[in-house]
Parts: structure tokens; C-alpha cells; sequence
């Protein structure tokens, strides 16, 4: 799997190239500024994209909005975005075209390799890969909603598992559950928000996501 890297802390790319490679990932490039990820992206068309929000020679939010117009170039190029902060800004521009293939981390919340690894091929797969409190974000600002209030503690817990971009299975993993009854849960969900029920878990992350981001 091809990956473009952009992030200009020398130690910090450093060291994620060092992981990606360990797990099997080809570096296409590892850049440092907007105008080197811009090239990069559209010249290598890498199988996924990992890239720090802010790049020189802005230092705003470059980095997001060079993985945007190659989004726009290339729908659907999977893009992994690391911010230092919480901003839903850039999970909304991420999620505007609805077709998945995107993740927002922090870097400061990402404890071990497996679980950096498993968002970048979550991503490239298609899926989503959101930080935790990107969704907590999401879920306060919609609390005060009838049908987010009609949820149970337990699906209130599923739906937000659900919204990270995890699947049936890894969340009842999780939560030491069965499959069986995590789907029982996604099904009651689903029918409280009123949304299309679907067996694909990245349709259904997608829409939950959408679902959430209402009302911005």
C-alpha cells in the first residue's frame, strides 16, 4: 500500500515513516509543505494520503486543504488528516462529499502503533477512522434532540463506537459483547434516528456521521 506523508516536524515524519514501513506501507513521498503534498499527490496517486492539518508555508490549515482539492481532483482518495486539536471544521469539510475514505486523529490521543495502523487501513479501505472526541463534540451539540435522547446508555455507547468508523464486529470486541447483539443495538439505533438500515458498515458509519453533523 502506497502512502504520501505530510508533516513538517522533521522527528514527528520521521518517526511515521519509520512505522508505516515496519508495517508493510511504501512511503511514495514524505513532504513537509502544502506545495510538496499538492505535487506529490497528484503525481504518485498514492493508495492513501496521512496528513498534518497544519503546513508550512501557512501554518492554517494547508495541509487539510491540499488533501481536499485532491480529494476533488481524485474523489474518493483516502485521506488520513492529524490535527492538534479539535476542531469540527475540519471533520465537516472532511465528511461533505459523503463517500468515506477519510479519518481525523489527534496526535496527542493516539497511544500505540496498532491503533495509528488500523486507522490508516481503515481509511484506505474506504472506511472512516474519527477521534473520539470529534464524535463527543458531534453527540453534545445534538443531546437536547428527541431521538438522541430516546437511546438507551448502551446505544448511546454502540452509536458512538459506530461513528469512530467501527464495525460490528470490533466493537463488540470492545465491549465484550456478541455480534448478535451489537446488531440488535445498531437495528434499535437505526430505528430511533430514522435511517436507512444497511449491511454495510461503512454506509452506516456515513450515515451516522451525517445524521450527527446536522444542524452545523
Amino acid at each position: 500500500m502506497r502512502v504520501v506523508l505530510a508533516e513538517d516536524l522533521f522527528l514527528l515524519r520521521d518517526g511515521l515513516v519509520r512505522m508505516l514501513e515496519a508495517f508493510d506501507f511504501e512511503i511514495a513521498a514524505a513532504v513537509e509543505s502544502g506545495p510538496e503534498l499538492t505535487k506529490a499527490l497528484a503525481e504518485l496517486q498514492p493508495d492513501v494520503a496521512v496528513v498534518d492539518v497544519r503546513l508550512p508555508p501557512s501554518h492554517t490549515d494547508e495541509g487539510l486543504q491540499c488533501a481536499l482539492a485532491a480529494r476533488r481532483a481524485k474523489p474518493g482518495l483516502p485521506v488520513l488528516v492529524l490535527s492538534q486539536h479539535v476542531e469540527q471544521l475540519y471533520a465537516r469539510e472532511l465528511l461533505a462529499d459523503g463517500t468515506g475514505g477519510v479519518g481525523y486523529l489527534l496526535k496527542d490521543r493516539v497511544f500505540d502503533a496498532g491503533q495509528f495502523i488500523d486507522a490508516v487501513r481503515r481509511v484506505a479501505a474506504g472506511g472512516t477512522a474519527m477521534d473520539p472526541q470529534v464524535i463527543q463534540q458531534l453527540l453534545s451539540r445534538r443531546s437536547a434532540d428527541q431521538p438522541l435522547g430516546a437511546l438507551t446508555p448502551r446505544e448511546r455507547e454502540v452509536l458512538e463506537l459506530m461513528a469512530q468508523g467501527r464495525s460490528n464486529a470490533a466493537i463488540a470486541g470492545q465491549l465484550v459483547v456478541t455480534e448478535r447483539a451489537i446488531a440488535k443495538h445498531t437495528s434499535n439505533i437505526f430505528g430511533k434516528l430514522d435511517l436507512p438500515v444497511s449491511d454495510d458498515d461503512n454506509r452506516r458509519v456515513l450515515a451516522v456521521l451525517a445524521y450527527l453533523d446536522q444542524g452545523r
